[in-house]
This record gives C-alpha cells, sequence and structure tokens, in this order.
C-alpha cells in the first residue's frame, strides 16, 4: 500500500500542475513535522521537550536578526511549515482554489515565482512590523506556514478576474473580488486585536506583493522571469548530465494557444457549446485541426481544470506541450 501511494505521489508531482507540487511539498513538509513532534514527545513522556523546538525554529523566519542571518534558508522554509492541522488545510485549499484560477490566467509557469514572492514580502513585513511595532511585549516571535504566500495568490486572482464566481457554501456563486476583499478587511481589522498580529501582518505582506505582480505584468515587467531564471540556474546545479537526461520524466509545460485561432474558433457555432457532449476529444474528431483539438482541451482545462481531463487528451496536452 504505501508503495503505492509513493508511485502516486511521484506521478502527480511529475505530471501535475504547480498547485499540486506546492501541495504535495506543504503537506510533506507538514507531517515531517508531525512526525518529528510524535517522536519526541514519547520519548520524553508525552512531555514537549526544548529540543523539539529548536528543531522546528530551525525552518521558521524569526523577529531576531541574528537568527534569520545565521539561518538564511528560514526566508523559504518558512513558508511551507506548519504545525497545526487546520493551519494547513485551510492554507491549501485557498491555493488550490485560487492557485488554479491564477494559473489558468496567466500560466502555471508563474505561479511559482508569484508563491515565493508573495512568502518573502509576507516574512519582510513579519520581521519589521514586530521590531517596529514590539507587539506581545517585543519578545522573540517566530512565523511559519503559507498563509502570506497563498493571500498573494488570493489577491492576484481577484486582481485578474474580479468578477469570475466561485460556488461557495451557504451563500451560492460570489465573485474573487468580493472574497478576495474580504480576507483582506479581516486581516485588516484583525491587528487590532493583537491576537497573531505577526501573523496578519505577514498576510498583508502576501496581498501588497499580489497586487504589486499583477500591476507590474500589465505594465510588462514580468516579475517572474528572474524568479524563474534563478530557480533554473539552481536546478542546473543539482543535474550532472542535463545533455542526457533533458526533456526526461519532465510533465506537460504550458502551452501558449494562438489568440487569432481561438478567437476565429469561438466564433464557429459548433464551439459555442458548453457542453462536454459538444466538447471534441483529443483522441478523436478527425475533421478538426490540431490547434482546434488543443483550444478545446484548454477551454476545458479554465472550465473544469487539469484533472478533469481524460488519459487520452493529457496524453495530447503532453505531446503538444513537446513540440
Amino acid at each position: 500500500m504505501l508503495r503505492s501511494i509513493w508511485e502516486d505521489i511521484k506521478r502527480e508531482f511529475s505530471y501535475g500542475n504547480m498547485v499540486t507540487r506546492l501541495i504535495i511539498i506543504n503537506v510533506a513538509f507538514f507531517v515531517f513535522i508531525n512526525l518529528v513532534w510524535v517522536v519526541m514527545r514519547l520519548s520524553h513522556a508525552y512531555e514537549t521537550p526544548e529540543a523539539y523546538y529548536n528543531f522546528l525554529h530551525f525552518f521558521l523566519i524569526s523577529s531576531d536578526w541574528w537568527h534569520n542571518l545565521t539561518h538564511p534558508w528560514v526566508l523559504v522554509t518558512n513558508m511551507f511549515a506548519h504545525e497545526e492541522f487546520w493551519h494547513i488545510i485551510f492554507n491549501m485549499l485557498f491555493l488550490y482554489w485560487f492557485g488554479r484560477i491564477v494559473g489558468d490566467f496567466i500560466g502555471d509557469h508563474r505561479l511559482l515565482a508569484l508563491y515565493l514572492l508573495g512568502g518573502l514580502a509576507g516574512a519582510l513585513v513579519f520581521f519589521v512590523s514586530a521590531n517596529v511595532m514590539a507587539y506581545g511585549g517585543g519578545s522573540n516571535h517566530f512565523a511559519l506556514g503559507a498563509s502570506a504566500a497563498v493571500m498573494a495568490i488570493v489577491l492576484a486572482a481577484g486582481i485578474i478576474a474580479p468578477d469570475y464566481e466561485m460556488r461557495l457554501l451557504l451563500l451560492g456563486n460570489v465573485k474573487l473580488k468580493y472574497i478576495a476583499g474580504v480576507l483582506l478587511l479581516v486581516d485588516i481589522i484583525g491587528i487590532g486585536s493583537n491576537i497573531n498580529t505577526g501573523g496578519r501582518m505577514a498576510h498583508l505582506g502576501g496581498a501588497l506583493m499580489g497586487w504589486l505582480f499583477v500591476s507590474q505584468l500589465r505594465a510588462g515587467n514580468d516579475l517572474s522571469e528572474p524568479v524563474n531564471r534563478l530557480l533554473e540556474r539552481i536546478q542546473s546545479l543539482f543535474q550532472r548530465k542535463p545533455s542526457a537526461k533533458k526533456g526526461k520524466g519532465r510533465g506537460p509545460r504550458v502551452v501558449y494557444r494562438n489568440t487569432d485561432s481561438a478567437t476565429a474558433s469561438a466564433k464557429r457555432p459548433t464551439r459555442t457549446s458548453s457542453s462536454e457532449g459538444a466538447r471534441p476529444s483529443a483522441s478523436g474528431s478527425g475533421d478538426l485541426s490540431h490547434q482546434e483539438q488543443l483550444d478545446a482541451i484548454l477551454d476545458k482545462i479554465k472550465e473544469t481544470g487539469y484533472d478533469s481531463l481524460s488519459k487520452e487528451e493529457k496524453e495530447f496536452l503532453f505531446n503538444a506541450s513537446d513540440n
């Protein structure tokens, strides 16, 4: 059973989109932290030892500049670390809902950069505010969780597609601009309660980065490009034989549609139906061109997500991305 689960995780990580990969990393880190906690509790008569907190703080950003200076990796690891079950559940749900929307509209290749930049902005705002505002009596504080990175994605989604609707339990269809606005307002008002003030300040820092990211993208400045270049350089350091392995074991890449072809296809009567029966399959319909089949699959991803594709459609998209 464990081997089957491991194979499923590897397959999803290899062929899934960036939202899937980020969720897998966050959940894996959560499981790792909690397993260490269980082992340390059992070995100390069900008391949480100081060694556990030292272990946890090894990955978290602090309000103490010396800790951050001697642990520079915390700028990244803190945005993947979670201790509490409900903390990671809500973060991953929001990442799943809003991340898919952002990826569909501005490209899956920009999602990781937005996540990282949002987390870094949140960490910076947390550090500065903790030292300037001295909340909690001015003692040393630590921050963890993907909330700031997720808030960047939530606000970006609200700006990119403000009238895009999501169906919420008990409320029905609600536009993204209202969901993002309410979440932002909750964090602003929550600062006054002095409860999780550092976390709320980090959320606002992430939200600010989400707004900046989209604003710069509309102005022609893609903030994801330098981040992706840096990640590619880091990845190349761990690839000993890039020429022999290049292109193998990688999932589908983002495929850009031909906008002229998509516009022309949208005007045809056969393309106006939103029913599943009218949508061509990637494996059949010999009367449709390659571009028309690709457009149909991209439309399906936008409406129902990548996971709704059939095996043949995923294979068609994978082959198209390699052309």
